[in-house]
């Protein structure tokens, strides 16, 4: 069997692509302005098919959505059959298809990937596909599909989905029928199996104040409306910023990445929040997950990913010694160097901690290798993987005790209400609301488990971002030569003082992250740091911003 080109051709000239522009596929998929996306949306189509009959027709999810970005943005992303990230070295593969001028071009390209990933044609092919809620996605769906018809397929239109309902998707589909079956295929199943493990986690606890849910005007708030119905009396909710259908309103001055980078509340949540009263934010596509609080005095408190992390695997090393499983199932944490320090050293204390480079993918990879795998990136970014042999061991451990049998049937429900897919903003907070209402935690008992060092992290724009070489999961740079020793000099004269420099994956930009015991010294050190590197990187001394001391 061969290619149709005929059939490629004909859609493929109905979606040219920008000449001046070329596109990379990382831990985001492809994200930009949706206005340039258009060509990029057809390739992936084509790209999907191929991923499926590679894998002998199992389903593959493409997702839709620019997650926290502005509104005028848009991406796509792939989703292998586990409902995890596409397998990194098909990263390349969506690169090189995106970025072919010419059509004889394209055909070569797809030619080689057939070729050197050995797939058959003749395979079937299934793909299960959403969107988040943004102007742009109905015209790239319909780009999206014309590379389907390309390839002779009709995928399955889910619709208007969170990031994590379509990763679900994708797991159901390919497990079912199967011992590893992980739930039904629908968005009803997906409420169904969370709720339902909800309620069994939090019965006998008293009814929470409700929880205020700042939804960033995004795909998150249809969705949380709907799960508020399943749960019922069990978790009050007050869902805010819902106005999907608003121009411009997306993730504009609201949603979990505002709150974590300014530091403070979403306007729109100023008049309705109160001393003590529990508060989230999602992001555009309800895949992060950002607490805070005010406290009597008005001031604001954050309770981003570190502060989950720590919450939740605290909990769970707790319920696993009740079981009688210590010895037997082993959790850890995972970490980014951008968690804070105060993080890592409370969670050293009670776990064992790992750090690894930024991007889910390496979170992900690390957490497998525990029984019980945490990780949360600091901008709430995160889940809880439950590994098979934990999975086994939880289902044929025999209890000696109630409290035992207790603990025990917390954690199998935990598996059920944690979607180990991906990081899922509704499903980490049911589980951070079970937690709090195990431990009786308010939010100031929450935030007290420990405190964060004042952090500040600086953008720097830079004329190469290549020049910038990190080792040590992105803690020390190993180029510009000499620079990370001038950075040591600077470090060393701060209490408490940690920096580290890390280069974009997109775009001509340094970031700077410092630590410090006091706030004016952390501030001071990023923009030390900051000019350091503006320095280094060729920057012109009149245009040195004036911060970068």
């Amino acid at each position: 069997m061969s290619l149709p080109l005929d059939t490629i051709q004909k859609h493929f000239d109905l979606h040219p692509k920008p000449s001046t522009l070329q596109f990379q596929y990382g831990t985001a998929g492809f994200r930009t302005s949706a206005s340039v996306l258009d060509s990029v949306l057809f390739r992936v189509g084509i790209l999907a098919v191929l991923r499926s009959k590679k894998l002998d027709g199992k389903t593959i999810g493409v997702m839709i959505t620019a997650s926290h970005n502005p509104e005028p943005d848009n991406g796509v992303k792939l989703v292998d059959p586990r409902g995890e990230m596409l397998e990194a070295s098909w990263e390349h593969h969506a690169s090189t298809l995106a970025n072919a001028d010419t059509f004889g071009d394209f055909v070569e390209a797809l030619e080689l990937i057939i070729k050197s990933t050995k797939i058959e044609l003749s395979k079937p092919a299934r793909v299960v596909y959403a969107r988040d809620t943004r102007p742009s996605g109905p015209a790239l769906i319909a780009a999206f599909e014309d590379g389907l018809k390309a390839m002779g397929l009709k995928g399955r239109d889910e619709g208007v989905k969170t990031t994590p309902v379509l990763h679900y998707l994708v797991r159901c589909i390919n497990t079912k029928g199967t011992k590893e079956e992980y739930g039904e295929d629908s968005e009803t199943g997906y409420m169904m199996k969370l709720s339902s493990a909800f309620k069994k986690l939090v019965a006998g606890k008293p009814i929470p104040q409700p929880l205020i849910i700042d939804c960033a005007n995004g795909v998150g708030g249809p969705t949380a409306e709907l799960l508020s119905t399943y749960l019922g009396e069990t978790l009050p909710l007050i869902n805010l910023n819902t106005a999907t259908k608003t121009l411009g309103a997306l993730n504009n001055a609201c949603g979990a990445d505002f709150v974590k980078t300014t530091q403070r509340l979403p306007p729109s949540l100023s008049s309705v929040l109160k001393p003590g009263q529990r508060a989230c934010s999602l992001d555009g596509d309800a895949d992060r997950l950002i607490y805070y609080y005010l406290d009597e005095r008005n001031q604001f408190h954050l309770l981003d990913g570190d502060k989950i992390a720590a919450l939740v695997a605290a909990f769970i090393v707790e319920l696993v010694k009740s079981a009688g499983l210590e010895g037997t199932i082993d959790v850890g944490v995972v970490q980014t160097a951008y968690a804070n320090g105060a993080s890592t050293k409370y969670l050293s204390e009670r776990l064992p901690v790992r750090c690894v480079p930024t991007g889910v993918k390496y979170l992900h990879h690390a957490a497998e290798h525990y029984s019980v795998g945490v990780y949360f990136e600091a901008n709430g970014h995160g889940t809880v993987l439950f590994s098979p042999s934990a999975m086994e061991t939880l289902a044929g451990h025999i209890p000696s005790t109630p409290a035992q049998s207790t603990a025990l049937n917390h954690l199998i429900n935990l598996t059920h209400l944690v979607n180990q897919t991906v990081g899922d903003a509704l499903s980490d907070m049911l589980m951070v609301e079970v937690v709090l209402a195990h431990k009786s935690y308010s939010g100031i008992e929450w935030d007290s488990l420990y405190s964060d060092l004042p952090n500040r992290l600086v953008r720097v724009v830079v004329k190469d971002r290549n020049i910038f070489k990190t080792e040590d999961a992105e803690r020390r740079l190993v180029s510009p030569q000499g620079l990370q020793a001038k950075l040591d000099d600077v470090i060393k004269k701060y209490d408490g003082g940690r920096a580290f420099v890390r280069p974009s994956g997109t775009e001509d930009v340094v970031r700077v992250y410092a630590e410090a015991t006091l706030r004016p010294q952390a501030d001071e050190l990023a923009f030390k740091v900051a000019g350091l590197v503006y320095d280094q990187s060729g920057g012109d001394p009149l245009t040195r911003p004036k911060e970068f001391l």
